[in-house]
């Protein structure tokens, strides 16, 4: 019986060490001072609700661009903002588009989403003065023009079940 017990302790002790061993193993082979990578942590990201944007053509609404986005920002910046970061990325977004009339929304081939994701990053960071978005992502991008909204709004007249 002495044996068995001798034997239990033994056994619980090599575990123990190895256990701790092995922890402490893998917390030397973390550097503090590297800088972790872009998309396996480190940064927070923010996204806005679905935001709808006027679009203004022959001096009257020609349709609503709609938009769900999400920005890639470091958390220590973004707690020294003074104001709320939601309110900050959809103005830019407003100003951004407001800004190019040049965009066609309506035709979807032609929308250039790099220069558009890149355009709305650099108009914050350069608003704010330093690199607060590193990236931002599209959930959602949608276009819709006043003939689309008025055969939905139709369409549920017709049929309100649907």
């Amino acid at each position: 019986m002495l044996k068995f017990l001798l034997a239990a302790v033994w056994i619980s002790a090599a575990t123990l060490a190895s256990v701790l061993y092995s922890f402490q193993m893998s917390q030397a082979a973390k550097d503090p001072n590297s800088a972790p990578a872009a998309f396996f942590g480190g940064l927070d990201y923010i996204r806005t609700p679905v935001i709808s944007v006027p679009v203004a053509t022959k001096g009257g609404v020609g349709g609503y661009f709609l938009a769900r986005l999400a920005y890639t920002v470091e958390p220590k910046k973004l707690k020294a903002l003074s104001v709320p970061a939601e309110m900050l990325l959809v103005d830019e977004l407003h100003d951004y588009l407001y800004g190019n009339p040049q965009i066609d929304f309506s035709d979807r081939a032609a929308l250039d989403l790099d220069a558009f994701r890149e355009g709305i990053r650099d108009g914050i960071n350069a608003r704010v003065g330093d690199t607060l978005v590193h990236e931002v992502l599209i959930e959602q991008i949608d276009y819709l023009s006043k003939s689309e909204i008025r055969d939905n709004i139709i369409r549920r007249r017709i049929n309100p079940t649907e």
